[in-house]
């Protein structure tokens, strides 16, 4: 069994470290230190951490402020008040100046679970991506996360990263170096393309394995970074095999899956499937048993590589 961290636990920790090294990280909190784990960075450098209490809004338009002033914030909320709550000021307050703002969402997605519907963020990377001058991304592991933490501290211009609440298997190792707006393949097939995204890139892995058992190539990519979006590793992929699905923590409009349709149709028409929540409100629960209910497990995913296949098969 692989080890399990949480991307949130793994921000806090890299917060820390950026700290050391970098007098110019200042980190922002709206009540919600421990939950997002910017506490860790608050013991060790209470002096740059500023808790704005349940005013996110304030929140964000100070960030926009600090960074105006050469300072390099993150800023952290739960997703579904960062993408809801606060778009307004991410809009006017952080895009539209071009700020060198470092929004960084926990709790994202169905896996929230028994934190309960009303904070299951399954719309947030829809909302963001539609932003222009935004750049967002979704760390599969903890490691990734860890990289890209000091990778958009280094990146100059505003930022959304989506973390989420409960631990997921560690894919990656210490020598692993991110690249904002650079897929990774995880695993070389040529019958069908596997693009995923945060947790679910650990379930591809084992979707693939499946496959394999069953004489099915698979390739399966990581797409950390959504938007801006790798578009020739997608095309090569999708060139290479014919079909593809997406899968995601996050609703199948607008997401991941939106992002990957449209490169291929304007670029390689394919059969593709999208594995993620439908269009729903979801509900509270064990964070397994969601993923069952609404679809996104590894049998889920290999159901939807199967059926991108036959439509391949269709299409001659």
């Amino acid at each position: 069994m692989a080890e399990k961290i949480a991307t949130r636990d793994a921000y806090g920790d890299a917060l820390a470290e950026l700290g050391k090294t970098n007098p110019n990280v200042v980190v922002l909190d709206a009540d919600l230190t421990k939950s997002t784990k910017t506490n860790v960075f608050k013991k060790a450098f209470p002096e740059r951490h500023f808790n704005f209490g349940i005013a996110e809004a304030n929140m964000i338009s100070a960030a926009g402020g600090l960074a105006a002033s050469g300072k390099i914030p993150f800023a952290s909320t739960f997703a579904v008040f960062a993408s809801g709550r606060v778009w307004e000021q991410i809009r006017m307050s952080v895009c539209y100046p071009e700020l060198n703002v470092k929004i960084v969402a926990t709790h994202g997605g169905i896996t929230v679970g028994e934190d309960g519907a009303s904070h299951q963020a399954n719309e947030d990377i829809a909302i963001m991506r539609a932003i222009p001058k935004l750049t967002v991304i979704v760390p599969a592991d903890g490691i990734e996360t860890k990289k890209a933490v000091k990778a958009i501290a280094e990146y100059e211009g505003p930022v959304y990263m989506r973390l989420g609440r409960s631990g997921v298997p560690v894919i990656f190792d210490d020598s692993y170096e991110f690249q904002i707006g650079k897929a990774v393949v995880m695993r070389p097939g040529t019958d069908v393309s596997i693009f995923a995204c945060g947790i679910m890139v650990a379930e591809a892995l084992e979707a693939a394995e499946t496959l394999a058992g069953e004489g099915i190539s698979a390739e399966v990519i990581n797409i950390a970074t959504i938007k801006p979006l790798d578009t020739e590793t997608i095309i090569e992929s999708a060139k290479k095999t014919g079909c593809a699905v997406s899968a995601e923590e996050h609703s199948v409009i607008g997401g991941l899956g939106g992002a990957i349709a449209e490169t291929l149709i304007d670029a390689c028409p394919i059969p593709m499937e999208r594995v993620g929540v439908q269009d729903t409100f979801t509900e509270s629960g064990k964070p397994a048993d969601l993923l069952k209910k609404y679809g996104m497990t590894p049998a889920d995913i290999v159901s939807a590589a199967k059926m991108a296949l036959e439509h391949k098969k269709e299409r001659g």
